[in-house]
Parts: C-alpha cells; structure tokens; sequence
C-alpha cells in the first residue's frame, strides 16, 4: 500500500549540485517521519537527514551545511538539495518513511523504503 519512489540522481563533478526526489504513495504522507539514506559498496547503509511530521530536520554531520532536507506534503514529496558534492557522497540514496515516532537517522527505525537512485561524483 505505501510506495516511494526515488528520482534526480545522476553523475556530477565534484563541487556540483543535484536535487533528489521521492515521491510517496498510498499514505497520509504529512504524518509520516521521512530520511534519506545512502549506502556506498562495502559500506553499511548510514543516515543523511531526516525530518519528521512537523518540519525539524537533523543532518549527518559529514552533510551538514551542505545538504538541505524538505517536504511538500501538498505534492507528497520528499527532496534533498545536495550541493558542494565530493567523491565521498558517492553511493545509493534510498528515500525512507516510518508510521510511527522513530530515532531519524538510523535505518533500522524505518518500515517503507524507495528503490534507491544513484549518485556518483567525480573529482
């Protein structure tokens, strides 16, 4: 019943920008805890930002200040503004909701993920 879809990934030089977007299906997206997560090859799925049903957001502090989180509940959508991007930003972005109050950084809280769309930056 709850789909998100992941969309805007791409490759991109270092010191470049893109926006992510997930859109969400089949819930009542605006009471829903969102995040974004990446996971690079050999590495364990991390938190990037999160924002619950209220608007507050929390950021990695490897994104901070460079990433920016964001919902439009009207649209019910999801996005991640990412500039000033580094080869270490590389990875596997997945878009991710919880039904319920969750820690918004930490994967193993949330119970509906997107397909995950790609990220690559060359230096």
């Amino acid at each position: 019943q709850v789909q998100l879809v992941e969309s805007g990934g791409g490759s991109v030089q270092a010191g470049g920008s893109l926006r992510l977007s997930c859109a969400a299906f089949g819930y009542t997206f605006s009471r829903y805890y969102m995040g974004w997560f990446r996971q690079a090859p050999g590495k364990e799925r991390e938190g990037v930002a999160g924002i619950d049903s209220e608007g507050r957001t929390r950021y990695a502090d490897s994104v901070k200040g460079r990433f920016t989180i964001s919902r439009d509940n009207a649209k019910r959508n999801l996005y991640l503004q990412m500039n000033s991007l580094n080869p270490e930003d590389t990875a596997m972005y997945f878009c991710a909701a919880s039904t319920f109050r969750v820690a918004m950084l930490s994967p193993g809280s949330y119970n509906y993920w997107g397909q995950g769309t790609q990220v690559t930056v060359s230096s």
